[in-house]
């Protein structure tokens, strides 16, 4: 930068005044500006900036939010139209009086201006209808205010660990391209009331929960220069997520829960009721899942609430599976019982049915009203028919009585004596521990 000043001054001697006091400049001449412009543009060298050698130019800015049009998770960046305003005093362009002059501005070609720049722009454009959206107004003591209208897309890093509950602090910033901090001074001129546009605006998601603004410098490899930040928080509006997702899969939980109350003997509606909600929840995760990046390594709380609705729906469906199986298994056993029991009424022509055993051979079991209290007791006397056996060979190893034994009490935990019982408790199990994980789930995201 320094070479190129250097440049500019040598052809400044070099040419003469003559350059500088021609009667065109750039594309206008006398007769397209007003006297007072003519006299302020005589012997002005744009491409010096104020000051020049004499201390860096002090630049004071602010802002005017007009709207935030969208923000996207996807790219992680929102898209703001804004009014941008610099103010400085340039010497050179003192006159007298105490009025201000109101230029075209078209004729900014022929004033120095700050290289300001937006340093997370992707995408930016000035507005230029009807006419390029610029304004450019100088006060009697040399003060030049500059102001723009730019739509900039400008990213910003964003947190979705907590989505649809979080919470993202977005920034707005502005540094000079070329002139380094002994050249230029960026300053807000009211501090953080520089800013205006933010406490009336809004958002279709989001609402604007603070902002502020600061200045610092950025550091380069060419060197340091001036830059200010503004720093705004949104909070994300939940009320639509509860609506479009949350109270959905509250929904579908609850009725995979009706399966409870179906008899397990309606194979196709239990099944039916399972695979719906299983289906219905997965579709619902997807939907959920579009608005969002494809490959990040957020696990977000949206995402934690669904799998955990999703569960639930699962874990009925295999609780009816379960169910099923030991009711298919306890009838099973209860005709194979009364067939046995049948087959040995009619040999024998009487109610009771003696079962010895080598141990205890006067022991019998009475038939009674249902076939279950035979069940358990001709269970305990072939329990006790094996401990006999057991007790009359000892000989046969004390290991591998002591396994099998472990292996029959291991087996007897998953015996369900009445599988109706299964439904029972599912009834209070499963509610009860859905609500309980709710109000851990709402407690963490919302208060921690």
């Amino acid at each position: 930068m320094s070479a190129n000043l250097l440049l500019i001054v040598l052809l400044t001697f070099t040419q003469g005044s003559c350059a500088f006091h021609s009667n065109h400049w750039g594309e206008w001449n006398d007769s397209q500006l007003l006297p007072t412009i003519q006299k302020l543009m005589k012997g002005y060298n744009r491409y010096l900036r104020p000051n020049f050698n004499e201390g860096p130019v002090e630049i004071g800015m602010s802002l005017d939010i007009a709207s935030i049009d969208a923000i996207s998770e996807i790219n992680m960046d929102y898209t703001a139209t804004i009014f941008l305003r610099q103010r400085w005093r340039d010497s050179r362009l003192m006159f007298p009086g105490n009025e201000s002059v109101s230029v075209d501005g078209r004729l900014v070609s022929l004033l120095w201006i700050p290289d300001t720049f937006i340093p997370d722009s992707k995408r930016s454009f000035l507005h230029d209808v009807t006419v390029e959206n610029r304004l450019i107004r100088i006060f009697s003591n040399g003060t030049v205010l500059y102001a723009l209208r730019i739509t900039a897309t400008i990213a910003c890093n964003m947190d979705l660990t907590k989505y649809p509950m979080d919470r993202q602090v977005c920034t707005l910033q502005l540094e000079s391209w070329g002139y380094n901090l002994q050249d230029v001074v960026f300053y807000w001129t009211r501090g953080n009331d520089s800013v205006k546009g933010l406490d009336t605006l809004r958002l279709a998601q989001y609402s604007v929960e603070s902002y502020y603004t600061s200045v610092s410098e950025a550091v380069y490899e060419t060197g340091n220069y001036p830059k200010l930040v503004l720093h705004f928080a949104l909070r994300r509006n939940v009320l639509f997520f509860i609506l479009e997702t949350y109270v959905p899969s509250i929904l579908l939980v609850v009725l995979s829960w009706v399966s409870f109350w179906i008899s397990q003997s309606s194979v196709p509606a239990r099944t039916c009721i399972g695979v719906t909600t299983v289906l219905t929840m997965t579709t619902l995760m997807m939907g959920a899942r579009t608005s969002l990046p494809n490959a990040n390594c957020f696990i977000k709380a949206i995402d934690v609430y669904l799998g955990i609705c999703f569960t639930f729906i699962f874990g009925a469906l295999l609780e009816y599976a379960c169910a099923h199986f030991y009711t298919m298994q306890h009838q099973t056993i209860e005709d194979l019982y009364r067939d046995l029991l049948r087959e040995l009424s009619e040999s024998n022509g009487n109610g009771s049915i003696p079962i010895v055993s080598s141990s205890q051979p006067n022991q019998s079991v009475e038939i009674g009203s249902t076939a279950e209290d035979s069940t358990e007791q001709s269970a305990n006397s072939n329990t006790k028919n094996h401990v006999g056996t057991k007790e009359k060979a000892p000989n046969q190893g004390c290991g591998l009585s002591s396994v099998r034994d472990a292996s029959r009490k291991a087996a007897s935990v998953f015996i369900v004596e009445n599988p109706h019982n299964i439904d029972r408790y599912a009834r209070t199990v499963f509610p009860t521990a859905f609500l309980f994980v709710n109000v851990l789930y709402w407690l963490y995201y919302l208060f921690l």
